[in-house]
């Protein structure tokens, strides 16, 4: 098997260094540690120029496309890391499959609006990667076998050039507002709560989102929110056309190493305080609540049961359950279940019997999903899909795209939801939605005129 080739560069924490070089490039996509500051990731990975971008087409099914996605990794052909290198990455595909994506994978109903008219999935199959690796606290250029040489020394000299600085103005042309009132909100959930008492779900995320109109570039917009809210999971990719995703996730997804898979759902969140004692006594209250605890149990139980499509019976487990995770705006509680990949199953079979995340679907999934197209007025776009690598010996990450905006047409899109319970309480769940994304729509209403 060929071997990639490795360009060391200086090493830089904050990948904002190098992906300018390459913002304004088609296909450029970036995958974000929210480092030095967030501590839980550890790479940093980014790209452009893909030699193949692929949406799947309006009447393709998810398995049709998820079969593209495999023949486009197969014709890049492949490849190994060299030596003892722990690239998370040696080529292949990488960007987002949209929340609606899940409309392909199951039968559900058309009710919600689709206003935003972001194409379900986009990936880009890449043959380079500029890789950081924050635990060896490196840098690397990364090359396909397959890439030529001309465009590798191209490559080289792009990022080893003296670096300029330029700053693209963003402002907001007005300040964020809610599409649907807190009447609409508790209407809603009061439905939810009809259809849980009924015996219908246990649990079911509710979502509201949030606009504003925008002129400039969403990468100035990008590094501000970065600034104020680190993350681990964080992303971000240029749509074709214009406009960018634009995500602070703190959840994977799903993650794949050496056939070992993890997914690790966050369920339940209290709001941090800057007294450090109330802090301390809102984690306290999160990692001792009854309802959050069965609230992240429930969804524990439905990735158990995703993850057993595709993984070595007996093997899925929960090694971490109910652990405190803690980010500038909120706590959140996290769980993590772990399996091994089956003999006969691949990243992209995983995907397909696994999106979109049950932590924000509900309990049972597809009749959760039903319930959120009826009581949601607009479909979610990119909002609770997944931004992703996959390379070509099939090792892939993930994240849960919350905490996550799209530009696109003049309109930036935000939105914050919750799972909700029996015995939720309307007012907290609200105020919860809110909570979620306040520091990402305050952190951009700075930039109102």
């Amino acid at each position: 098997m060929s071997t990639c080739l490795v360009l060391a560069l200086p090493y830089h924490a904050d990948p904002s260094r190098y992906f300018s070089r390459v913002v304004h490039a088609p296909g450029a996509v970036l995958l974000d540690a929210g480092r030095p500051t967030a501590q839980r990731g550890r790479y940093d990975l980014l790209s452009a120029w893909p030699l193949a971008e692929l949406s799947p087409t309006p009447d393709e099914t998810a398995n049709a496309f998820l079969q593209r996605l495999r023949q486009s990794l197969s014709a890049l052909g492949e490849a190994e890391a060299p030596g003892e290198n722990p690239l998370p990455f040696v080529g292949g595909l990488i960007g987002y499959l949209g929340y609606d994506f899940g409309r392909r994978l199951e039968k559900l109903p058309a009710q919600a609006i689709d206003d935003l008219n972001l194409a379900d999935a986009h990936f880009g199959l890449y043959a380079w990667a500029l890789i950081t690796d924050h635990q060896q606290q490196c840098s690397q250029l990364i090359f396909h076998p397959s890439l030529a040489l001309a465009e590798r020394q191209r490559l080289a000299a792009l990022f080893t050039a003296a670096e300029v600085p330029v700053t693209q103005p963003f402002k907001l042309l007005g300040r964020f507002h809610a599409d649907i009132t807190q009447a609409d909100y508790q209407r809603g959930f009061a439905r939810i709560q009809a259809y849980i008492q009924a015996g219908d779900c246990y649990q079911v995320n509710f979502a509201q989102r949030f606009r504003a109109r925008y002129q400039g570039s969403p990468w100035t917009a990008y590094q501000a929110l970065r600034a104020a809210c680190p993350t681990p999971f964080s992303g971000y990719q240029t749509l074709p056309g214009g406009g960018a995703i634009i995500s602070l996730s703190p959840e994977r997804f799903l993650r794949i190493s050496k056939g070992q898979v993890e997914t690790r759902p966050i369920k339940g969140t209290r709001p941090r305080h800057a007294d450090p004692e109330q802090d301390q006594a809102q984690a306290n209250a999160l990692l001792e609540s009854n309802k959050d605890r069965a609230e992240n149990l429930m969804i524990v139980d439905l990735l158990r049961n995703d993850l057993g499509r595709s993984c070595r019976v007996g093997s899925v487990k929960v090694p971490e359950l109910f652990a405190l995770e803690s980010y500038p705006n909120v706590h959140h509680l996290v769980s993590a279940v772990t399996g091994e990949l089956s003999a006969d199953k691949d990243a992209l079979d995983l995907l397909a019997g696994s999106f979109p995340g049950g932590s924000i679907t509900g309990a049972p999934k597809i009749r959760a999903m039903q319930i959120i197209d009826e009581l949601e007025p607009t479909r979610r776009a990119l909002y609770c899909g997944s931004l992703l690598y996959l390379d070509v010996r099939g090792e892939m990450d993930s994240s849960i795209a919350i905490r996550s905006l799209l530009a696109k047409e003049g309109q930036i899109s935000c939105w914050g939801g919750g799972g909700i319970v029996a015995d939720s309480n309307a007012e907290a769940e609200y105020q919860e939605s809110i909570t979620k994304v306040k520091v990402l729509l305050d952190t951009l209403e700075q930039f109102c005129d």
